[in-house]
């Protein structure tokens, strides 16, 4: 008897172990996710799963985001897009260029370096119409993402729409995080090669600085130190623009400030370079050396300056040398 019930319940646990398989194969893609997904708003909509924990504050609203992005079909293994292929994705300001709300919200509840999934219902993807013909009429969405970079770019807008009058009233700390973020956004153009889109972040930061009108010695002071940084980029990103005459100009205006900063010192030599002012190239490297003796970039450039020094003399040599022949022949 006992035997008999044994075998009873071993085909119980079998029956019930098949059965618990079917209903987990039966069972969809997102439906699988969604258990493992926490709700963002608290009506399903959007759910989320974090894949790698970012770090420091959340995406703010108005931001200009730099992230890759995949979107997917329940039972596709192919996104229907993605900027996993680009380099460079392109930055994306919230409010403006992302076109789905809940891959808005959900890139604000994000941190940088962050990558997670989100789950989105169509009536915050792309509702009961769809996006025919990639995505069909009322589609659940998954959207992977990863943020690279943001910035806050919603300060800069309110800044920049204010009148120059406005602009005068705010504290000083404001204009300078404001000159920050867009030089941050000139870094991030020069860093893709966007060099004319970088030299324009510049010079915009270098305008808001120079509307200013100060009252005080330190205020003055804090604007200079401000322009600084900005005077080397420009010239910097002029040079990569093989415009050494306009390089030359920030690097001298960089000097104005600091007329011992090594970078500038470098710049002006780059420039004297480019220029054949092997002279003034020669003199402003050798005080840069002066105040960082071991610098590989200084040491390199100021032995390129003494060869083409030497080559253009040699030219300059075979040159008269070949004068004076023709003139006694």
């Amino acid at each position: 008897m006992s035997g008999r019930n044994g075998l009873v319940s071993s085909i119980q646990r079998l029956i019930i172990a098949e059965e618990r398989q079917m209903r987990t194969h039966s069972t969809s893609p997102f439906e699988q996710l969604r258990q493992q997904m926490s709700d963002v708003l608290g009506d399903q909509g959007i759910l989320k799963e974090v894949i790698q924990p970012g770090d420091g504050p959340p995406v703010p609203e108005n931001a200009s985001v730099i992230a890759h992005y995949s979107g997917f079909l329940e039972y596709s293994d192919q996104p229907f897009e993605t900027t996993t292929n680009l380099k460079y994705p392109r930055m994306m300001k919230l409010g403006k260029d992302v076109t789905l709300a809940g891959l808005e919200l959900g890139l604000m509840t994000m941190r940088k370096g962050e990558f997670s999934r989100f789950l989105l219902q169509p009536k915050y993807a792309y509702g009961e119409m769809g996006c025919p013909p990639f995505v069909p009429a009322a589609a659940v969405i998954l959207y992977e993402v990863h943020i690279l970079d943001f910035l806050d770019s919603g300060q800069v807008d309110d800044f920049i729409a204010m009148s120059p009058e406005e602009q005068n009233t705010v504290p000083l700390s404001m204009l300078l995080e404001v000159v920050n973020t867009v030089r941050s956004f000139g870094n991030r153009c020069f860093n893709q090669s966007r060099h004319f889109n970088a030299k324009d972040r510049y010079k915009q930061g270098t305008t808001l600085l120079g509307n200013r009108k100060t009252q005080s010695d330190e205020e003055k002071g804090n604007i200079k130190k401000a322009l600084l940084p900005l005077y080397l980029n420009l010239s910097l990103t002029e040079l990569r623009l093989e415009r050494p005459h306009k390089a030359l100009k920030y690097s001298n205006k960089a000097l104005e400030i600091d007329s011992a900063n090594t970078k500038a010192l470098f710049r002006s030599g780059q420039a004297y370079l480019e220029l054949h002012e092997y002279d003034s190239a020669q003199h402003c490297l050798i005080s840069a050396q002066a105040k960082k003796p071991f610098d590989t970039d200084i040491n390199n450039l100021l032995r390129k300056v003494a060869m083409c020094y030497k080559e253009s003399l040699d030219k300059q040599r075979e040159m008269y040398s070949k004068m004076f022949r023709k003139l006694k022949g």
